[in-house]
């Protein structure tokens, strides 16, 4: 095992010190749930449906999932770094058009259009994986999402707070100084870790088989993909929950959205913690069987006529805890059953789970209805977990039956 790489901050010729890791995987979190709260009031501004307006979060996800099917084999051919980069200009100039928007299609298009940001969520994992191994990477990318969950536990209250103030353009402004920051830092501390680069993009195109054949990277990513499931639901869905059901406002609707937060950072440093220790498998089921029993307890206290938002709320810590401690040591093992393709598995594996993820914030957009209260978020979240713990177990069969993952290569 090759010890760990050299690393010091604010040098473009060593790996990127952890720091610059988070923050570029807090960037995406932010720009993912910072404006939240604001949904209601933006369907006022925009005088539009709010299942129109939620597909800000929809199609967000969706065109994120479809770019990282070519930001992993970009990254692959040309590097991490200037991929990274280029991700950050899309994003700035993407975030000035959602604030001059003067209709909810302008804004839609240009909310699209932000998803460029995915450059920096995937390739933190890539670039993790092309430093250190299987396990250790695991431990690295829960440490990474650990500190960066503190931006979904914080963000949606400072969204609340500033759609409070100063409307729900506020939110935008914030994404928009935090890119243009972190751009900068970004562009002074990534080093390049990818120096394995492949020949052509059709080359990279021509790995896709490789992955697809393994019954090993299918059960990963449809751990990740059910697992996030619930999440992604719980995003698309609580903010009406929250407010035609438990008729929260705003700024105490994001204060409610920092449990699952907490739980995510709980989970992430369980993970970082004690994979090493207890395997990537291991991890994943305790993780899923958490958040699905989190899940069935909501939803018994609330059909014993339980009516304070913690009910449902309070619960959602299993959901965040489970998330924490599957999705690390998921996406490591994604990314180690070939490690020589660790760009492209993150791509392809990150592009299944949001796709899954878009589709069941769509579905919540849908199905919800005021007077059903939060009974088809809580149905469509547990199904979800049900299907990571299925998942899960398939994994583990693999292994029964093919042979523990080789975690010891890196490159």
């Amino acid at each position: 095992m090759s010890e760990k790489p050299r690393v010091k901050y604010l040098d473009r010729n060593t790996p990127p010190h952890i720091t610059t890791l988070v923050l570029l995987a807090g960037l995406s979190a932010l720009s993912m749930n910072v404006f939240l709260p604001s949904l209601p009031s933006m369907a006022t501004y925009f005088d539009a449906d709010y299942g129109l307006v939620q597909l800000s979060v929809s199609l967000y996800l969706l065109l994120t999932g479809v770019l990282q099917l070519a930001i992993g084999p970009l990254s692959d051919r040309y590097g991490r770094r200037p991929v990274i980069l280029a991700g950050f200009v899309i994003f700035n100039l993407a975030t000035v058009g959602c604030l001059l928007a003067q209709s909810i299609e302008i804004f839609l298009v240009f909310r699209m259009i932000q998803a460029g940001i995915a450059t920096g969520m995937v390739l933190s994992r890539a670039v993790v994986r092309d430093m250190v191994p299987a396990n250790q990477a695991a431990s690295m990318i829960a440490y990474v999402t650990m500190g960066m969950s503190l931006v979904p536990m914080l963000a949606p209250t400072l969204g609340g707070y500033l759609d409070a103030l100063f409307g729900w353009q506020a939110n935008f402004a914030i994404m928009l100084i935090l890119g243009i920051l972190v751009g900068l830092i970004v562009w002074l501390d990534l080093g390049e870790t990818h120096r394995d680069k492949s020949q052509s993009l059709m080359a990279q195109l021509h790995d896709y088989p490789e992955l697809f054949a393994s019954r090993r990277f299918w059960g990963y990513v449809l751990a990740a993909a059910f697992t996030s499931g619930s999440f992604f639901a719980f995003l698309g869905g609580a903010p009406l929950v929250g407010t035609d059901t438990f008729k929260l406002e705003p700024s105490t609707l994001g204060v409610y959205f920092g449990f699952v937060s907490f739980g995510y950072l709980c989970g992430n440093y369980f993970s970082g913690r004690f994979s090493v220790r207890f395997g990537i498998n291991r991890m994943m089921l305790y993780g899923s069987i958490i958040s699905l029993a989190g899940l069935c307890l909501s939803f018994v206290v609330l059909l014993a006529g339980a009516t304070h938002p913690l009910a449902f709320f309070g619960f959602t810590i299993a959901v965040g805890l489970g998330n924490g401690m599957v999705l690390p040591n998921s996406n490591a093992g994604m990314l180690s059953v070939r490690p020589h393709l660790a760009g492209t598995a993150s791509g392809l594996g990150g592009a299944i789970m949001l796709a899954g993820g878009a589709s069941l914030a769509a579905i919540t957009g849908v199905v919800l209805r005021p007077e059903w209260g939060a009974y088809p978020l809580l149905l469509l979240m547990i199904a979800t977990s049900i299907l990571a713990t299925v998942a899960v177990y398939f994994v583990i069969r693999v292994e029964n039956s093919a042979g523990p993952l080789d975690i010891s290569e890196h490159h």
